[in-house]
């Protein structure tokens, strides 16, 4: 069997305590994806989650980095969070298209879900069914009813991925749904805070 590619990276790349640590000091903020890509193949686009990008700002991203350089571009807190996939036709159509402008480094879209959102098969392959399978998706569900065969099975219908998130807070299930794998760190014991040992990577 052959080989996959592995891409590690973070998510986002402006974080003010990186200052002095990973990036060298007074680094302008717009030399940070630069510099970022230099020593990372990847990175999750967290201001796509809060705001919809311009064109201009993914064609941006896109000449700030190298060729071999994939972005994960976090869908919209309004489909997710607001909406919770119903009736998002019409904001799906326009996030996509903006994020075109990211051209052959557009890599997976990511969907976070909020805790409080429960299974819901009908609304989830409702969604699905709306998606170009042109483009590669990985769904995080951080309510335990989403652990369920029916979801895996119909995320696997769609090559749809299943997030592996290793998080004390948000339920750990290693379900393999796609061609592909995509796994977040968030920190074994404080979210958003635990260092990884060797041994843990």
């Amino acid at each position: 069997m052959p080989q996959g590619k592995l891409y590690i990276g973070t998510s986002g790349w402006v974080y003010g305590h990186w200052e002095g640590i990973f990036y060298p000091e007074n680094l302008a903020s717009k030399d940070k994806l630069k510099y970022f890509s230099q020593h990372f193949k990847t990175a999750e686009i967290n201001y796509s989650f809060y705001h919809l990008p311009r064109p201009s700002t993914y064609q941006n991203w896109h000449s700030q980095t190298p060729a071999d350089f994939i972005f994960a571009a976090k869908a919209s807190r309004f489909i997710t969070h607001i909406k919770r996939l119903g009736g998002v036709k019409e904001a799906w159509q326009q996030f996509i298209e903006n994020a075109l402008y990211l051209k052959e480094k557009l890599g997976p879209i990511l969907f976070q879900f909020p805790p409080s959102f429960r299974i819901d098969l009908k609304r989830l392959e409702s969604f699905l069914k709306i998606l170009s399978k042109n483009y590669r998706y990985v769904f995080e569900f951080r309510h335990k009813s989403w652990c369920d065969k029916k979801v895996y099975n119909l995320l696997k219908k769609y090559n749809v991925a299943w997030v592996i998130a290793d998080s004390p807070s948000y339920p750990k299930a290693e379900a393999i749904t796609a061609d592909f794998i995509y796994i977040r760190m968030h920190g074994s014991k404080v979210l958003f805070a635990s260092k990884y040992t060797k041994n843990e990577l």
